[in-house]
Formats: structure tokens, C-alpha cells, sequence
């Protein structure tokens, strides 16, 4: 018998056959970008019909209701009583103090006959709480504080000579703790931020009786009568019992309802549960700036695993959490070129990508964009207007009554800048008042901007009323 030896194989022959072997190979996905496309919308539009978010706005209602009674946590009444009457006069120091930027400003109320300058603010200053100044102690942290006041109120001529005044100058805060300086202030007022949206508000129109604040997070404050709360709400403090007291406006926390009330999807699901708070707050979880980004960051994750997106390779720094702001989002919803290559060049900039997405990429993306942000959208919008019917409910015939319609003062970067979010919601809004109860008031949309700084400007001008 004759052996028969196979030809000497080289290393280089090796990997040419590799190369043609591996060459016309097609990964295989579970799925394609179209069709996880389409389970994106349908999970996400399965509930923005208009008669599906009235079914919703019912259910928030009743948590709502359940809430006024027995909650610690949820509709907390305020130590504010009163709406202004837009008959406030004068300058008052207001301060507001984020999580991350401390503003100081000196705000001009004169009064709502005279509307170009009924409320504004005549000067601001804005300082970074950066790392440097969270890790001051005691009341170092107080002590920058009344620096930065000191510093704003020396650059203005009628504030810097009234710090040689007998009388200090009256002060309202966005914040809730006491400040002890040795500067000529007092400190006359305490808000939350959506407090002062509605007193910012109220100020300039007297059909505002509510806000919303919907940014990085979400809240809402209503002005709502004392008898609809229980007495246990106001804890230690004595329960008014003035006949000159009827109303109080109360901070909603609106961002912890909704946990019985909104379907989710697996994306929101996987988001809550990696949260360091998992259904702490399930309403601002779905629908806030916070979070928007991070929905739409999971599926991008899902769509190049399972789809292709990317051709399968995720971008490293997409990899980490809320790596995709808002902000970008906003870019890519507002881009209506055919080709989005504003958005291509963005995406590649922002998360240093050696090659732009294709546009059939970003067409992906920004149409799931348009999924998470419609959704958040509806879900807003049936917020408000079970807000609105509760106050209808509660208060038909009372501080509204001869008002032809209520305003919402809204505040926030979402609901202020997002493209044509406050627009879709007002028109979601009138579709849901024509289809539940055409008998009720219009509910209007207002911008509120600024309404921290001015919300404390029009509390502390409230306290002074009567006073020289």
C-alpha cells in the first residue's frame, strides 16, 4: 500500500484560508433592528390613547385621595396659605439652593398692573457647589453661603446701602433649613421649588393654581382647602383654625406616585431595579430627564446585542449607566434633516465613536427617542390632569370660582426646553378635557422660568405685607 501525505501546509497558507473562511460570514442576531423597533412602540404607546390615560388619570386620583389622608411621605402641606394678590410691592433678596448651583438674586416685585415689570430679577448670581464646598463642615458650608450673599449684595448699589440700614433686608429661600450670618438680612420665607412655581405664577396670573416642575426630576404643588386634608398631615404644628385661613398649598411629591398605575416595560423595569432607591419614586423613574436618557441608553445596550446595532459592537462609553443625557436626546428629536447628520456628528463626538452611525443607525435611535419621550409625554399629561380634577372635585365653587379656565405654571429644563414637549402636552390635555368632562374648566399650561428665585422673592414679599 502506498501512504498518500496531504501537501505541506504554511502558517501564511493557514491564515488565508482563515481569512477567506471568517470573510463571508454573517453574524447571526436574535432579532433585527426593525422588528425590535416596533416592540418599542408598541410597548410604549400601549397606553397613550386618550381613553386609556383618562382609565390612568383615574387611578392616580385615587391614590391621590388616599394620600390627603394618611401618607407621611405625600401631600404635605406647606406654611404657605395664601396666593398673592399681585398687589405686593418692593426688593426683596431671594436665594435659591440646588443640588449642584447656588443663586442669589435680588428680585423687583411691582405689582400686576404693570405687566412688563411686574416681577423680575433685577440681579442674580450663580456659584458651583462643587465637591470642595460639599465636603465643608459644620457651618462652614453656611458661612460660603453668606459670602456669596454678602459679595452679591456689595455689587448692587440700593442693596449695598441698605446693608447700613437699621432695618435688615427680608430674604426668602428655595431650601428648606435656617441660616444664621452676620449680614443685615432676615430670613422671612421658606419654599420648595414647586411651591414657588405656583406663587411665582399666581403673581402674575390669578388663575394659577398649580405647578409642575419637570427637569432632571419631577413635582407639583396645588393649592388645595384645609378641610380635605387630615389633621394628622400637619404633625406638631397647630392645625389653622382662622376663618381667615381656608386654603394651603400642598407639596405633592408627585414624583412617588404611580407604582400601582403605570404599565412599564423590561426596560424601565431593569432601571428601577439596578436603582440605588428601586420604586422610591416610579412616576419620575418613567417620565423625568433623569431617566430618559438611561431608557433609551438600555435599549441601544438590547438593539446591538440582540440586532446589530452598531454591528454589534456597543460603543464603550455607553457601556456605564446614564451615560446619555437628556440634552442629547433633545438634539436628536429636534434634528429633520433626511440624513440626521447633525445627530451622526453629535452621537460620534459625544461618545467618541472612530466612525459616524450610519443613518439607518440613527434613524433607529431617534425613533426610539421619540417613543420614550412621547410616553413620557402622556404619562405627564394624565399627572396633570388628575391633578386638575381632584382640585375640580375638591374645590369647584371655591378660590377658583368666576375663573373662566386654571393655569399650571410649569417649570423645568424638559418642560420648558424639550422640543414641543409643553405644545403636545397641552394638546393632550385638551383632547382628554373634550373626552372626559367637557363641563370643567380649561386647564392652560404656563412656562413659570426662573420660578425658584421668584417664587422666594413673592413668599417673602407675602410675609412683609403690612409691615414698613
Amino acid at each position: 500500500m502506498i501512504a498518500v501525505h496531504p501537501p505541506p501546509t504554511t502558517l501564511s497558507h493557514l491564515q488565508a484560508l482563515k481569512s477567506l473562511a471568517t470573510k463571508h460570514v454573517t453574524p447571526i442576531y436574535e432579532t433585527t433592528m426593525e422588528t425590535l423597533l416596533k416592540e418599542v412602540r408598541d410597548l410604549f404607546e400601549q397606553q397613550l390613547r386618550v381613553e386609556h390615560l383618562l382609565a390612568l388619570s383615574k387611578k392616580l386620583q385615587a391614590e391621590f385621595k388616599e394620600c390627603l389622608q394618611s401618607s407621611p411621605s405625600c401631600m404635605l402641606p406647606s406654611h404657605n396659605y395664601t396666593l398673592p394678590n399681585g398687589k405686593e410691592q418692593g426688593t426683596y433678596l431671594a436665594m435659591e439652593v440646588g443640588g449642584s448651583t447656588l443663586r442669589v438674586a435680588l428680585v423687583d416685585l411691582h405689582g400686576r398692573d404693570k405687566p412688563r415689570q411686574c416681577l423680575r430679577i433685577r440681579r442674580i448670581v450663580t456659584s458651583t457647589i462643587d465637591n470642595c464646598v460639599r465636603d465643608l463642615r459644620g457651618l462652614a458650608f453656611f458661612d460660603w453661603i453668606a459670602e456669596k450673599v454678602g459679595e452679591m449684595l456689595l455689587a448692587d448699589k440700593a442693596a449695598s446701602d441698605h446693608m447700613e440700614w437699621k432695618e435688615p433686608l427680608p430674604m426668602g429661600i428655595a431650601w428648606s433649613f435656617p441660616i444664621e450670618s452676620n449680614l443685615n438680612i432676615r430670613l422671612d420665607a421658606i419654599v420648595n421649588d414647586s411651591s414657588a412655581a405656583v406663587l411665582s405664577r399666581a403673581y402674575l396670573d390669578p388663575s394659577t393654581r398649580l405647578a409642575v416642575i419637570l427637569g432632571t426630576g419631577l413635582n407639583a404643588a396645588i393649592h388645595l382647602p384645609l378641610s380635605c386634608l387630615h389633621r394628622s398631615k400637619f404633625g406638631l404644628r397647630e392645625f389653622p383654625t382662622t376663618g381667615d385661613t381656608t386654603h394651603v398649598l400642598v407639596n405633592t411629591e408627585l414624583s412617588m406616585f404611580g407604582k400601582r398605575a403605570f404599565s412599564t416595560t423590561r426596560w424601565d423595569d431593569h432601571l428601577n431595579a439596578h436603582h440605588i432607591l428601586p420604586d422610591y419614586q416610579p412616576m419620575e423613574y418613567l417620565l423625568a430627564g433623569g431617566y430618559l436618557g438611561e431608557i433609551v441608553r438600555l435599549i441601544i445596550v438590547e438593539a446591538t446585542e440582540s440586532a446589530g446595532l452598531f454591528d454589534g459592537i456597543l460603543p464603550p462609553a455607553l457601556s456605564r449607566p446614564f451615560t446619555l443625557e437628556t440634552r442629547i436626546l433633545a438634539a436628536i428629536e429636534a434634528d429633520t434633516y433626511p440624513s440626521l447628520s447633525p445627530s451622526c456628528k453629535l452621537f460620534q463626538e459625544t461618545y467618541s465613536l472612530a466612525i459616524p452611525p450610519t443613518p439607518a443607525e440613527m434613524h433607529f435611535i431617534r425613533q426610539v427617542t421619540l417613543a420614550v419621550s412621547r410616553r413620557s409625554q402622556g404619562y405627564f399629561t394624565a399627572a396633570i390632569y388628575a391633578l386638575s380634577s381632584l382640585y375640580h372635585e375638591i374645590d369647584s365653587a371655591g378660590s377658583a370660582n368666576g375663573l373662566d379656565h386654571i393655569s399650571i405654571g410649569c417649570d423645568g429644563s424638559v418642560i420648558n426646553k424639550y422640543p414641543g414637549y409643553m405644545q403636545q402636552c397641552q394638546a393632550l390635555l385638551d383632547q382628554m378635557m373634550r373626552t372626559g368632562d367637557r363641563g370643567r374648566k380649561r386647564v392652560v399650561l404656563e412656562s413659570a422660568g426662573e420660578s425658584a428665585v421668584l417664587g422666594a422673592g413673592v413668599a417673602v414679599a407675602m410675609a412683609n405685607v403690612g409691615k414698613s
